[in-house]
């Protein structure tokens, strides 16, 4: 399969139904899985008619006014920011990840995953930014120096990644080819936000299904990309980079503009994903990214305590890679669904 793919957007995709996108992303995925079945069948699980409103919900809800929304905490907010000094205890050691991993629970009781190593500041930037545009997320807070009770000696007070692992319930994976959002803007705005971040680790191990403990929030069931740490570097396969300033500089979000259709600047796997995406799924998204404020963007990465300079570099690039989507507004003949 190409490094890059042309990811068609032209007059035979617009004004298509749900049911028609779904159709199409059914042919390209067969077509580009070709005898060697390298790519699996996309499809909506829910059957070809529209996903309702109270569905939708589960994979993305309205987030208002974003410029208000506070980053710096994420969706726990300050009441969870993890004790300065707090130690946790070790339950159990993650061996699944490409990262040291930890189960913990704190002196409260409260159960944490701690991430260490290279993924620990991308993953809390990436999940602050789909968060702030309505996309769910977990708590979760960066320390600089975690202290465990067990653990590998090595690992003490090193920076570390907890995400909280209370408040709700996981049922599961979901996969990005079969879901009940496939075609929808939803979906696709979701996979725009990951080319955006450069996240080229996509897959269904990444994504988990949460049941919330509370009744009364809503929407109780949420599709979540819960690992996000191969991000802020550059796409490859099988392996890219994650959390390096100069790789990332070097990718735009679009590589190439035709009369056909757009090249996104994206080198990994799952390609076929990304050939419904279009120019209106794109403007839906770096829209909603537009609305953050210079505050909001400079506040994601202080919340991963990346220092003033990356801090800057990564935020002029991330803003660039927002105004080539919005440049596509521009474009004459540009669809609209």
């Amino acid at each position: 399969m190409p490094s890059h793919a042309l990811f068609r957007y032209g007059s035979a995709y617009r004004h298509r139904s749900g049911a028609a996108v779904v159709a199409v992303a059914l042919a390209l995925g067969a077509a580009l899985a070709g005898p060697s079945g390298c790519a699996p069948a996309i499809r909506r699980t829910t059957g070809d008619g529209p996903a309702a409103p109270q569905q939708l919900a589960q994979i993305w809800m309205a987030p208002g006014n974003i410029a208000r929304r506070d980053v710096l905490h994420g969706p726990g907010g300050k009441s969870l920011v993890p004790r300065p000094g707090e130690r946790y205890k070790v339950t159990e050691v993650d061996t699944t990840g490409a990262s040291p991993g930890y189960d913990v629970v704190d002196s409260r009781g409260r159960k944490w995953k701690v991430k260490l190593g290279e993924e620990v500041q991308p993953e809390i930037v990436a999940s602050r930014l789909l968060w702030a545009i309505g996309f769910h997320q977990p708590p979760m807070y960066y320390v600089p120096a975690v202290q465990l009770e067990g653990g590998k000696p090595e690992h003490q007070g090193q920076p570390a990644r907890l995400r909280a692992e209370f408040g709700y319930d996981k049922d599961g994976d979901w996969s990005w080819h079969e879901n009940p959002y496939v075609g929808t803007r939803q979906l696709n705005g979701l996979l725009v936000a990951n080319l955006l971040l450069n996240n080229w680790d996509i897959k269904p191990t990444q994504n988990r299904i949460y049941e919330m403990d509370d009744p009364r929030q809503r929407p109780r069931r949420r599709y979540v990309v819960q690992d996000l740490g191969a991000s802020l570097g550059m796409t490859a396969w099988p392996t890219g980079t994650k959390n390096n300033i100069a790789n990332f500089e070097l990718q735009r979000l679009i590589k190439n503009v035709t009369a056909d259709g757009l090249e996104f600047d994206y080198a990994a796997r799952h390609t076929e994903l990304l050939n419904v995406i279009t120019a209106a799924d794109v403007l839906w998204t770096c829209r909603l990214l537009d609305q953050l404020t210079d505050t909001q963007w400079n506040d994601m990465f202080r919340a991963a305590d990346y220092d003033p300079e990356l801090r800057r570099r990564f935020i002029v690039k991330l803003k660039s890679k927002v105004q080539e989507g919005l440049a596509l507004a521009a474009r004459d003949g540009a669809p609209h669904r």
